[in-house]
Order: structure tokens, then sequence, then C-alpha cells
């Protein structure tokens, strides 16, 4: 059978986003264009019409002439990389000429409307195609595959949106305040607008009404007249079981007196002569858009409206089933491409406004009417840019474009298969968060963050594929010619569209799905047979999560030495997927489908059978060896912490500038390997060390998941790593010539710092390279034009007193300088980009983590003298507490301590790919060929002592993970800082310099230990003490008297005053409580 590896490369699991992009330039644009077709002005004689747009990749002026700009430049200079976008006007003038004829113009005019961001890796990138060789010469990274933007210099990425399917009919029950009634929804999407429309029908109440935007419950009876159908063209639309139930709400009017009837609901309050005009517009545009937006398709959207009528009957007389909403053929996933044109789509309207603005008022002027001079670009850019830089899309909607993860290469590589379901997250949603059965192979069900997130971001499984647009005509014209209008026929749709009916279903079917096969119908369009609800749907929409699968029925001697060719390389995959052996199928078909796991458990009634186990993972999930032993919560745990690990996120890092980057000085391959890591090159960037790990309870200091660590193993490289931040500073000019300046500040600018601190800047005021620094220290001197004009001087100029705005070094960070840049942005300003570099060696407190989710922070760090050792003087690296294994059950760690150690004696790596690895059986067996036991085990020796410990000692190799949650990066400490302007408390956070949190179970603990006095110093002493004038009379906070130096009670007259100390949240509360009318009174005693 098939392996991941026979299928899968690096570059086709981004495929689905760059073809989406590609769509996006290719067709996506111009659908919006022709949308608009002309750009109406209120100019006599003048028209624009919209013809064509291309997409034209930015070139910069060289000395050389123009020459196009290294993508490493738009992340280093901060600008976004982005195309010009040049659309084709049709200029149509009328004048009269000399003798009085009119005379029509027409000019072709190109005009830059805006800049789209290019996706790496796409059709219109400069590194489309590029060899590794020259990825290599313009200091990119060739393992990349592409999928994101640069936007102002930073990597984003955008992330795939499961939206409800759009032009489908979903039926459930509604309980609205405890009546029951059967709604049948469908939210219909026409050129990015969608309208939801509904139709309901109460239980045991005879009436069905229809609400879409615009309209609310309108009797379905007078609005279907209204659409033009008559009674007894209504009741042919309905079948004998249903029927009884749509007679009660049938009229007797005309089709125009209904009409006028509907004008007077939609339009209620509106003059008479508006009323059918403004009811007109709302039936033709917010009414089923998907269907039609003119007169003629009026008829259609009340058929329409009749079969979900139909179908909501039919779920209150239990004839049918309710519909899951969050069944996976009820969900499309909206991508790059998509997402990009619903953007242009506002923004060109925005653009459109303004250029007919912009005429219009140069016609009104007098002036020479100029379409170049009205376009103003930087409309559309700010709002395409606003939206990639802050995730804020259209619809109010946010996170959709995200910075990408470069903790990892792995980590990168799985942020851009993301999907996210954009609900709440604070509400439960327990059935949308929920793993749902269609989910199988299209969606990992174990890599999914923990918390709010959990079950509404999901990762696609490393053989899902998303569907593209496909036109439909073709499917539409077969179908029209073979289909009838028979009501007892099965209804046929196509993309939600009914096209009639057939009598034969099941045989439609089965020659269409041959027709797929064949190559004759586009491979990803979906033919689903709904027996249940006697219907047949054809999807050729954009969004559908396809699996591919092998057609069991098509599996014969010619199929197998296909197959066969393609797992020896001499042939393609898509070669099976063309001979009709490999099919894609979404949950609605695959709702008939049978599969086999295996070929093992085929039988005569399985229709297909996966190609392998091993696809329905996703990457992160992939990346576990020997996953399938493991249970499920330490599989999604194991998912996260490789995305948090240190390794080499780019092979590029020496020339990147990233703002924080964390690279491992000595990685290591994994001795046990998965079909993922081959395929997706993580070999090639790893991210652990394989350490030799002993299961011993040592002397305490690795209870509750701590390890103890080998003093010198860290000493020989271990967990070694480089952290790595870049500080940037930018000589900015302002209005009235001035400006920033890179230099030493001199004593006289305001804000001078310490000498010290200055002390490592060159004579242009920039840190060198390969300079040592502190925390603290300036890297970038830099003095800066004074906030506000000061006083005049004598002579009747400004006195300018510069200000210090140097960059220094993080507080807590010390190192040394690893590269500086100087660049010129596209402003003409001088930027200055310092890269910095820190060394990062495991401590007591730093986490560490197998690819199990056994996850610990060091716990001590035992000599290499002290520790135990084998008969062979193997000394392991950490000692894990074995009470950390039978809890977890992470089985697959164990057999890695086997597998690791059997790689190393035989030679060669161990395969630990899901549901395809080694036997445990082969790994014993290599272990005693090589003189070891079977069970891993061996005799220990206690380091100090030199006796035999007298348990054996079960030790391996097991690839670790150092995570960069280290103890350099969060220890904090506090004496005294700044304070809350309106509580008085210290700040919170490391970065504001704040306090220590004591809470509620802090409060507690100490209450129960009786331990006052430290109560009341954490609590006032050292926090917020206030002394505070209370009157000893009636117990009120007392006013002091500044002018007389005297205190009164500002409710009894009394002068007896005294002093008292509380916190001065407390104060705060007494106030606020005082504006509410309630007064807190204080009982004074003597102080003892």
């Amino acid at each position: 059978m098939l392996r991941m590896t026979d299928f899968l490369d690096k570059d086709t699991i981004m495929k689905y986003q760059i073809d989406s992009y590609n769509w996006l330039i290719d067709e996506g644009l111009q659908q919006v264009i022709n949308e608009r077709k002309i750009l109406p002005v209120n100019i006599e004689g003048y028209t624009l019409n919209l013809k064509k747009i291309k997409v034209v990749p930015l070139c910069k002026e060289t000395e050389g002439g123009l020459k196009n700009r290294p993508v490493l430049e738009y992340r280093i200079k901060n600008i976004t990389y982005h195309a010009r976008m040049i659309l084709t006007v049709e200029k149509i003038s009328k004048k009269k000429d000399k003798w009085g004829n009119e005379k029509e113009e027409s000019r072709d005019i190109d005009i830059v409307i805006g800049h789209i961001p290019i996706m790496l890796k796409s059709k219109i990138c400069l590194l489309n195609k590029l060899s590794d060789d020259k990825l290599i010469a313009k200091g990119e990274d060739p393992e990349d595959p592409g999928g994101y933007f640069i936007i102002n210099g930073n990597e984003r990425v955008l992330i795939g949106v499961e939206d409800i399917a759009p032009n489908k009919i979903i039926v459930t029950f509604d309980d609205n305040l405890g009546k029951k009634s059967a709604m049948a929804k469908v939210s219909s999407v026409r050129h990015g607008f969608r309208s939801r429309t509904t139709v309901e029908k109460p239980e045991n109440y005879p009436s069905i009404s229809v609400s879409f935007p615009g309209a609310i419950n309108v009797p379905f009876g007078f609005l279907s007249h209204a659409l033009g159908l008559t009674n007894s063209e209504i009741m042919e639309l309905f079948d004998e079981d249903t029927r009884a139930e749509i007679l009660p709400t049938l009229t007797e009017e005309s089709s125009d007196e209904a009409f006028k009837k509907l004008c007077r609901k939609i339009s209620f309050g509106h003059a008479e002569e508006y009323q059918e005009l403004r009811t007109e517009q709302t039936i033709d545009n917010f009414l089923l858009p998907h269907i039609g937006n003119n007169r003629k398709d009026r008829k259609a959207k009340a058929k329409f409206l009749a079969i979900m009528a139909k179908k909501a009957i039919r779920l209150l007389q239990k004839n049918r089933t309710e519909d899951d909403k969050d069944h996976y053929q009820n969900k499309r996933v909206r991508l790059a491409g998509d997402l990009l044109q619903e953007l242009f789509r506002v923004s060109f309207s925005m653009l459109l406004k303004d250029i007919k603005y912009q005429l219009e008022k140069q016609y009104t002027r007098k002036r020479d009417v100029n379409v170049s001079n009205a376009v103003r670009s930087r409309t559309m850019d700010e709002r395409i840019e606003f939206a990639l830089a802050t995730g804020n899309w259209t619809g109010g909607r946010s996170g959709i474009s995200q910075v990408l993860d470069r903790t990892t290469f792995l980590s990168s590589i799985s942020h851009r298969r993301r999907i996210s379901l954009l609900l709440e997250k604070t509400r439960p949603h327990f059935e949308a968060r929920d793993v749902h059965a269609t989910q199988w192979g299209r969606v990992s069900a174990n890599e999914t963050p923990e918390g709010k997130n959990c079950g509404l971001v999901k990762n696609l499984t490393v053989g899902a594929i998303v569907s593209k647009e496909r036109d439909d005509s073709k499917i539409r014209e077969k179908l029209e010619k073979i289909c009838s209008q028979s009501k007892y026929n099965t209804d046929v749709y196509v993309n939600g569209v009914l096209m009639g009916s057939h009598p034969e279903p099941g045989k439609l079917v089965e020659n269409l799905r041959e027709e797929r096969r064949n190559g004759k119908i586009p491979y990803d369009t979906s033919i689903v047979y709904e027996e249940k609800n006697n219907e047949v749907q054809i999807y050729s929409d954009v969004g559908r999560v396809m699996r591919p699968l092998i057609v069991a029925k098509n599996l014969d001697k010619k199929a197998n030495a296909m197959i066969k060719d393609v797992i020896e390389k001499k042939a393609k995959f898509e070669n099976l997927v063309n001979k009709g052996v490999v099919e894609y199928l979404d949950a609605a078909e695959e709702e008939e489908a049978y599969i086999a796991i295996t070929k093992d458990r085929l039988t005569k009634e399985h229709t297909h059978i996966e190609i392998t186990p091993s696809i329905l993972v996703s990457i992160a999930e992939g990346y576990i060896p020997f996953a399938n032993y493991n249970s499920a919560p330490r599989v999604e745990m194991a998912s996260a912490m490789a995305k948090q690990a240190v390794g080499i996120p780019t092979v590029s890092f020496p020339s990147r500038l990233d703002t924080l980057m964390h690279v491992m000085v000595y990685p290591q391959r994994p001795m046990v390997r998965t079909d993922i890591s081959e395929i997706f090159h993580f070999d090639k960037m790893p991210a652990g060390q394989n350490f030799v790990v002993a299961l011993l309870s040592y002397k305490g200091y690795n209870m509750e998941d701590a390890i103890v660590i080998n003093q010198s193993s860290i000493e020989r490289g271990m967990g070694r790593s480089t952290f790595y931040r870049t500080y940037t500073a930018e000589e900015v000019h302002y209005h009235g010539a001035q400006q920033d300046r890179f230099e030493i500040p001199k004593e006289d600018v305001e804000g001078h710092l310490s000498a010290d601190v200055y002390k490592n800047l060159s004579s242009d005021g920039i840190i060198l390279p390969e300079t040592e620094f502190k925390g603290e220290d300036v890297l970038i001197g830099k003095t800066a034009p004074p906030r506000f004009l000061e006083e005049i001087s004598m002579f009747g100029r400004i006195a300018e007193r510069r200000r210090e705005a140097s960059v220094t070094a993080n507080e807590m960070e010390s190192g040394w300088v690893d590269s500086v840049v100087l660049t010129e942005t596209d402003e003409g300003n001088t930027m200055v980009k310092i890269k910095t570099r820190s060394p990062k060696i495991p401590e007591i407190g730093d986490k560490m983590a197998s690819r199990y989710g056994q996850k610990g922070v060091i716990g001590m760090i035992e000599r290499h003298e002290d520790m135990p050792f084998t008969n062979e003087g193997i000394v392991p690296d950490l000692i894990m507490n074995p009470h950390a294994i039978p809890s977890r059950t992470t089985v697959g760690h164990l057999i890695e301590m086997l597998g690791g150690t059997a790689g190393c004696l035989d030679g060669r790596f161990i395969d630990g790919t899901t549901f395809e690895n080694e036997k445990e059986k082969n790994l014993r067996t290599i272990l005693e060929k090589s003189g070891f036991k079977n069970s891993g085990k061996q005799i220990l020796y206690d380091g100090r002592t030199g006796e035999k410990i007298e348990a054996e000692i079960f030790i391996g190799v097991v690839y670790y993970q150092r995570l960069h949650h280290m103890v350099s990066n969060k220890i904090h400490i506090r004496a005294k800082g700044p304070v809350q302007m309106l509580t008085r408390q210290p700040t919170e956070g490391r970065a504001k310099h704040g306090g220590l949190r004591f809470g509620e179970m802090e409060r507690d603990c100490l209450i129960g230990h009786g331990a006052s006095a430290v109560l009341r110093d954490r609590l006032l002493e050292e926090s917020d003490k206030v002394k505070v004038p209370v009157c000893s009379k009636c117990g009120v906070i007392a006013i002091r008297d500044y002018e007389r130096n005297k205190l009164y009670c500002p409710v009894c007259r009394d002068s007896q005053v005294y002093e008292v100390e509380i916190p001065y949240a407390f104060k705060l509360l007494a106030a606020e409580l005082l504006g509410l009318g309630i007064v807190i009174r204080f009982k004074l005693e003597d102080k003892i």
C-alpha cells in the first residue's frame, strides 16, 4: 500500500492556500470588477466603463535602470511586499463639434488603483519556481513552502475561516418561549453579499412565515402569490403528505393584490410612490439572491421557498431528521483568496465612491475631468494594509491575519494549515467544540489549543485539501437536458439551485461519478444522493474539505501496477486521480461510502479503502512517534509543545532580523523518526537532541515531573541555545527642518543617562558588531528635537534643547552584538537595526519535554561523577521519575526508549510513523542480538558510593526538546517600583516592574497559619498603606483644612479626629460606595 512519502512533499502541503491566492489574481479580482462594470457619475455626456484589471509586481529604480527588489529587503526595511493593481477604464465622452453635431469619443486609460500584498511562492512572487541555490543566494530558506505575506516587514498568515455552507437549506427545531417550531434556514450568497432567509412552521399552528432582511414574518401564502405563483402552482410543489399543511396558508388574492399587500408590510411608513420601488428592490436583492436579482427570477425564488417549507413540514411530521449544523457537509473553509476578494470588494467600493466624488468636484469647478487625477490609491492601500496588519477584517471579524509563528520550523508549517471557527471564545458552544465524526481524516482531533480556543481553532490533516471554485455551466447544461419538472421524481440540485427532477437518481449519480473518475468532471466535484431526503446534491463550490480514498471496485491488477509505479517514483500521484483509482470525497459524499481502514479488511460491501492510516493526522500530530500508543490528552499536549521547542526555525536565520528568535546550538536528528519528518525535512531543521534517559527516583529532586540533568552533558553543549533580539531605531524627519540624530548624547541633552551606559558606542552613536553589552547599556545613541516649542532666546530664536531618545538593551539581558544593519527607508530616513545574541545554557527551572507530553522542569543539575552509571560506563543525561508513566499512559515514550537504543546499536533510524511504525517485537530482538536484555532494563551503580542499585533500571535513548519557557526570561524581583495612579498598589507584570501577586489563596494560607504580622506586612505595609483622618464620634472619613491646619468631620462638625492606617484601595472603595449613597463608618478603639 501507499505511504505518505509516496505522494506528499513539502510543496504540496501549502498548495491549497497558494492555489486560492492564484485564483484571486487570475479570476477573483476580475469578478469584482465585472460585478460593477460601470462607474456612474453625474456628468453629462461622460461614462466610465470598468474593463480589465492586471497585477504587476513592483520594481525599484537603480543606476542601471529598474530592478526587482529582493524579498529579504522588504523584511529588513519594514515595508509591505505587494504588487501594483492596474485597472483599464474605458472613458466615453460625448462632445459637440463646431457644427453642433454630437460626437462620441472612446479611449482606454490605465490607472493604478492600489496595491495588493503578494503571497510568497505564488505565481506573481519573485521566489516562485526558483532553484534552491538561487533561493539561498537571495537569503531565503529553500525549505520554506511559502503561503504567507510580508506586511510592514512582518510575516503574516491568513487563517482559514470555517463558515456555514452557502445556499444550502438547513432544517432544525427551534424552541422559542416554549413554542416548538421547525425552521428551514439558508445562507444565500451572491457576489460576496450574504442574506439569510428563514421559513418557520410552528407545531400545532396552521401558519408558515418567511423572514429575510427587510421583512419579518411574512405569511408564506401571499408572499408566494406576490412572487407570481397561483394556488394551483403552489399545490403542485407539495406532495400528498405535506399538502394538507399548506392549504390553510393559501389565499384567494391575485398576484397584484398580494404584491400591494406585501408593499404595505415591507415599506410601511414610506410614501406610496416609493413603496412599490422599495419592495421590488428588497425582494430582488435580499430574498434568496443566489437564485438571481431580476424580476424573471421571482418564480424560481417562490419555488425554492416552497422546498424550504416542505422540508420544515416533513421535519414536524417526523418524515425526516433534523440537520446537524456541525456536520462538515454544512461547513466551508474560506481561504486567503476568498478572504482577500471580500476585502478587495469592500475597498474597491470605497475607492469608486471617492473617484465619483473627485470627478464630480472637478466638473462643478469647471476643470478638465481627469480620471487619473481623481484616483487616490492610498484609499484602497490603507484599508487592505490595515486589515492584514491588525487582523480586523470586514464584518467586524478579528484574528484572521496573524503573525507567523517562527518558534520552530514545525510551528511555522502548522500555523499555515490552521483553520478557525469565529465564535465568541468566552461562551461554551459545546457542540461546536466537540469532535464530530465527519472531521475524520479532514481535521485533527488532537492538535487544538487548550483553554478558550479549544475546539474552535483546528488544523487540517496532512491528506486534506480544500476544493476550488469550479465552473458548473457544463453540469447545468447536461442536467437541464435529462431532468424533468415532475414532483414525483427525485429533486436534483447544483450548488443549492434546483435543476429539476430525475426518475432514476441512483443511475444518474453513478454515471456522474464515472465521468468524474474519467476526468470529464473536475476531481473535486461532489456528487451525493441523499436517499432519506430523496435529493441529489451536486457541489462544485469552493471551501469543501476533501480527502483522498482508493476506489475499491477499480482496484484491479492495472490499478495495483499504477500504485506500484507511484511507490517506485515512476509516476505521480495525480495519475491515480486522473485514472479513477483514487478520488477525493467531501463529508457529504463520504456519508454514502463504506471505507476499509486497510486492504486486509476489504470486503465486497466496501466502496473505498484508506490510502494509508497515517494521513489521518495533522503535521504536529504526525511528528510524534508511536502516537497511536498514547492517550489522547498527551498527544494533544505533545502537539502543542512540539511547537514551543527550541530548534532551527529557518536555515536563513543568520541573514534575518526577526524581533525575537531562539536557535539551538547543537541540534540533532531524532533516532526515532516519522514520515512527516522526512517529507517536510524537519530533520534538516531539528528541534531537540537525543538524551540517554533513565527512569529512576533520585534524591527526591525529580518529584512531581522535575528532572535531574547531567552537568557534564550541559557543559558539552546539551540543550544549549542562542537567543537573538533585534533593536530598531530610525532618524525621523519632522516639520520645520527638525529631525532625529544618531549620535552620542551630550551632557546638556534633556534626560541624559550616566556616562557608563554610553561607553560601547562608536563615534556615530551606534554600537559595533561583536561588542559585549549588559542590561540597560545603550545600543543606539539617539537624540530627538524637543516635543514642544521652548522659550524664545534673547535673539528671538527658539532655544532648542534636544532630548535623549537612545535605544537601550533590556534590563535582564546581556550578550554580544551579532550584526549591525544600516539602511534607508522608502521615506528617505536612515534606519539602524542591531541584532544581539545571548547564550542560553540550561539551568534549574528551565522546561524540557519529550515528544509525548512528558514535560518537566530541571530540579537538579548533578555532576557527572555523582550520577549513576551502567556496566559499560554509560551515564544518563537525564533522570526521569518513573511515576510519570503509568497514570499518563505514554507507552510511546517507553517504546522510543527501546527504539532509540536499538537504532544506536543497529546503526539506523527507527520508523515511528503513527499506525505504521516498527513493531516493538523487532526492537526487542535487536537489543537481544546486541547483548542487552530485551526488556531494556540494565544494572546501574550509584555514582557516589559505587554500590550496585538493587532494582534493574529502565534506560534508553529518547529525543528531548528544550522549550522556550526559560527561567532567565521569566525571573522577576521587586523591592520597590512604580504604583498605579488609581489604587496606589504596585503595577502588574514583569515588563512594568510590577509586584508579585498576593492573592486570595495566599491570604487564606497565612490566616490558617495565624501569621497575622505577615498578613499585615504584605497587604498593608508593603502595598498601599495610607493614613486617613477618621471622626471618632460618627466614624466617617474626616476632612483636612489646609488653610487653618485643622481636621474636622463633615457630618457632625466634631474635631475629635484621629489618623488611621488603612489600605488606599479600601479608601477608594469607601468613596465609590459613598457615591451610591452607602456610608462606611469606622469604629475606633484605643491602640494597644
